[in-house]
């Protein structure tokens, strides 16, 4: 199906969340992207690896206030976890005029410590990535885990190359090696659906959010956490 050309210019907008006009998105654009007139596909690439691997990977004590969950406050930070980074790959390319959108779901999540999968209540987490228009499609994007802490849980990085989807994070568990499960789909959003995301993690991770819900459970590090992770699939003690 076709898709407007106002649909998709609206796409590449500003928002509340994916400030990419504040100096914090323009910079980290302007660090990584040399010249922006260039290649769609392949700056949407190069924003991908960026952001992947120039963003630590934190599970803990991050801001999941309204101002901490913009692009420009999570770039200040250096670091957040799957909702974070996804809004600032959103932000990043829309800076270059690519449309994005922010996708939601369920997933069984094989890169996680004995420790949080204990405060996530099992090893389903409330996910977030993002859907970039390159090429005439949609095609999604997955930049959240870093090559240095998918190195220490003996996992391989999730790839991308802007024509096929980044979605299905590999792991080596006792059966061989596997991918993240996608359980559910909750759609797709122009912006942060807020209340929509932290009533979700209110009702599935209470134990995860911090006592006065406006961030998650302070101390430790997922990265120093990976020595407790055994050979086998990290995520069977969840199910």
């Amino acid at each position: 199906m076709s898709i407007a050309l106002d649909e998709l210019h609206a796409l590449t907008r500003p928002t509340d969340f994916l400030d990419h006009e504040s100096d914090e998105v323009q910079n980290f654009v302007d660090s990584v992207v040399k010249d922006r007139a260039a290649d769609r596909r392949e700056n949407a690439v190069k924003l991908y690896y960026a952001v992947r691997d120039g963003l630590d990977y934190e599970v803990y004590d991050t801001d999941l206030s309204p101002e901490g969950l913009k692009a420009s406050s999570v770039l200040s930070a250096g670091q957040g976890f799957c909702l974070h980074k996804s809004v600032v790959y959103a932000a990043a390319v829309r800076a270059l005029g690519i449309p994005s959108k922010l996708v939601y779901g369920d997933v069984r999540n094989h890169l996680a410590s004995p420790r949080l999968i204990a405060h996530i209540g099992g090893d389903v987490f409330f996910h977030g990535l993002t859907q970039v228009y390159l090429d005439g499609r949609w095609v999604k994007a997955t930049p959240v885990f870093n090559k240095l802490l998918c190195r220490l849980y003996g996992m391989e990085a999730l790839e991308f190359d802007g024509t096929a989807d980044s979605l299905h994070h590999p792991y080596a568990g006792q059966e061989g090696k596997g991918s993240m499960e996608f359980l559910k789909d909750h759609g797709s959003f122009d912006d942060v659906p807020y209340d929509f995301v932290i009533s979700t993690m209110r009702a599935k991770h209470p134990n995860f959010l911090s006592s006065e819900g406006s961030g998650t459970v302070k101390g430790g590090s997922l990265a120093a956490e990976a020595d407790t992770v055994t050979a086998a699939d990290p995520a069977d003690s969840g199910r």
